[in-house]
C-alpha cells in the first residue's frame, strides 16, 4: 500500500470537507424599528438614498469648481461678504491678519537654531472634490495628497532625498493635513504643512509647484512659514462644513417649475414603490448594511420644509455629544467613548438660490452650515441625510437628539451624496459666531 504524503492527505481532506459542507446561510439585516408616531411616514434606506441621489448635482459641482478657481464667491449665496484672509510680511516673518492669529503663526528666521532649525511651511489650498478620489494618498488613485506630495518633492532636503533613492522610493514630500476629505468632497480652505531642512526655499516657489500640478482643480491660496509647534490637525480648534442641497426646480422664475417643490419624480415614485435609479443597484457601501426588502407604505411624504430642517439641527448646538450613530466606516476601537464625541458650535439650515450663468437662471437650494471642534467619518453627510428624512416624516424637533441614543446605525439614513459637501475653512483661534454664513 502506497502512503500518500501528509500534505496531499491534508489537501484531500480539506477538499472533501468543502464539497460536503453546506453553503453559509445568507446574511440577514434587520431594519431599526422606529416606534414614534411618524414611523410609517419615514423613508427607508433605499428610498432615502434615491431621494438624495436623484437631485441635479451637476449645478452644485459647477458652482464649487468656479469658487475653487476664484471666478465666484460663497457670498453670492448669502448676500453678505465672507471672511477673507490677508497675509503680510514683517521683518522676514509672514503672518496672518484675520481672526485666526495665534502667536504660533509667525516665526523669525534668526530665532531658529539647533534642532529647531528645520523650516515648516503652512499651505492654505482649495481643490475641487469631484476631480479627485479624495484626499488620502492611495496606490493607483488620483488623490489630492498624492499630487501635493509629488509636487513638493523638489523641496526635500538632500539627506532625505538620498535615503529615498537608496530605498528605490519616489522622492516625494510628506504633508500633514487638517482633515481628510472623502472622494467628491470639495475644500475651499484646507490646511496642510510640511517641513524641510533646506533654507533656500521661497513661499512663492511652493505656490507655483502646487498650482502647476493640476491647474483649475487644485489651487494654493497662500503659503506661510510657521513654527515647528504648528500642526494642521491638532492645532485646529474648529472646522466648518457647508452642504448645498439642490431642489428639483429648474428655474425659480418659471411658475410651472414651482409646482414641483423638492419631490420625487413621478417616474420614480408610483403607488409608494420606487423604481431603480442609474447606479442604485451598485450603491455598495452606502446602503448594503440596510434591509432591502422593507415594507413600503403608500402614503409617504414627498417633500420637506427647510425651516423644519433648521429647527432639527438647531437642537444640536452647544452640546458635547456622541455622534457614533452618525458615523460610518470607523474602527471598532473608536466606536465608543471620547473618540465619538463632538462639540457642535453652530448648526443651521436656510433656503438660498444659486445662479446658473450659462442658462441665465437661478435655482433654489438649501444650505446647511455645520461648525464643530471635530467631525467623525462621513458624519456630516449622514447628519444631512437624516435631518432631511426626519423633516419629511414630520418628526419631533428633537428627533436628531433621540437618534443619538439609538442602538444601531441603521436608525440613521445612508450618507448624502458627497457632491454637495464642502470644507469651507479651519479655525486656529476661538470660534466666533459672527463669521457664520447662516444666522
Amino acid at each position: 500500500m502506497i502512503k500518500q504524503p501528509a500534505a496531499a492527505a491534508a489537501g484531500l481532506r480539506l477538499r472533501n470537507l468543502m464539497e460536503n459542507s453546506a453553503p453559509p446561510p445568507p446574511k440577514g439585516y434587520i431594519h431599526y424599528q422606529h416606534n414614534d408616531a411618524c414611523s410609517l411616514s419615514r423613508w427607508n434606506a433605499k428610498e432615502s438614498y434615491q431621494f438624495m441621489y436623484e437631485k441635479p448635482w451637476q449645478k452644485v459641482n459647477d458652482f464649487y469648481l468656479d469658487v475653487v478657481n476664484g471666478r465666484r464667491s460663497m457670498s453670492e449665496l448669502f448676500e453678505r461678504e465672507v471672511r477673507i484672509f490677508t497675509y503680510t510680511v514683517h521683518d522676514g516673518a509672514e503672518t496672518i491678519e484675520d481672526c485666526d492669529k495665534p502667536d504660533l503663526m509667525s516665526v523669525r528666521a534668526k530665532d531658529r537654531s539647533g534642532r529647531w532649525a528645520r523650516v515648516t511651511f503652512k499651505i492654505r489650498l482649495s481643490y475641487h472634490g469631484s476631480s479627485f478620489d479624495g484626499w488620502q494618498k492611495q496606490p493607483g488613485l488620483n488623490t489630492v495628497q498624492g499630487l501635493i506630495e509629488k509636487s513638493l518633492g523638489k523641496f526635500v532636503d538632500e539627506d532625505k532625498a538620498q535615503m529615498l533613492k537608496e530605498k528605490k522610493l519616489p522622492v516625494d514630500c510628506c504633508v500633514t493635513v487638517a482633515g481628510r476629505t472623502d472622494k467628491g468632497v470639495t475644500a475651499l480652505e484646507q490646511f496642510c504643512s510640511f517641513y524641510t531642512w533646506r533654507k533656500d526655499i521661497k513661499t512663492v516657489d511652493i505656490e507655483d509647484a502646487i498650482n502647476g500640478v493640476a491647474p483649475g482643480k487644485i489651487r494654493a491660496i497662500s503659503v506661510s512659514q510657521v513654527t515647528r509647534d504648528f500642526h494642521p490637525n491638532f492645532s485646529a480648534k474648529w472646522r466648518r462644513y457647508l452642504y448645498i442641497f439642490p431642489f428639483d426646480d429648474e428655474n425659480v422664475d418659471d411658475e410651472a417649475s414651482q409646482c414641483e417643490k423638492n419631490g420625487l419624480d413621478s417616474d420614480v415614485c408610483h403607488d409608494g414603490r420606487y423604481g431603480e435609479l442609474p447606479g442604485v443597484e451598485n450603491c455598495g457601501d452606502e446602503i448594503d448594511d440596510y434591509e432591502q426588502t422593507e415594507t413600503q407604505t403608500e402614503h409617504k411624504p414627498l417633500s420637506f420644509d427647510v425651516s423644519r430642517v433648521n429647527r432639527l439641527l438647531h437642537h444640536l448646538e452647544g452640546k458635547l455629544l456622541s455622534f457614533r450613530m452618525f458615523a460610518r466606516d470607523t474602527k471598532a476601537s473608536r466606536n465608543i467613548g471620547p473618540p465619538t464625541e463632538c462639540f457642535i458650535f453652530h448648526s443651521r439650515a436656510t433656503e438660498a438660490y444659486i445662479r446658473c450663468p450659462k442658462e441665465g437662471t437661478r435655482s433654489r437650494i438649501m444650505c446647511i452650515e455645520l461648525v464643530a471642534n471635530r467631525f467623525l467619518r462621513k458624519m456630516v453627510r449622514v447628519l444631512v441625510a437624516t435631518a432631511i428624512r426626519e423633516a419629511a416624516a414630520g418628526a419631533d424637533e428633537d428627533a436628531l437628539l433621540k437618534l443619538i441614543d439609538a442602538t444601531c446605525r441603521r436608525a440613521t439614513a445612508p450618507p448624502a451624496p458627497p457632491d454637495g459637501l464642502c470644507l469651507v475653512d479651519v479655525g486656529y483661534a476661538e470660534f466666533d459666531r459672527k463669521n457664520c454664513f447662516i444666522h
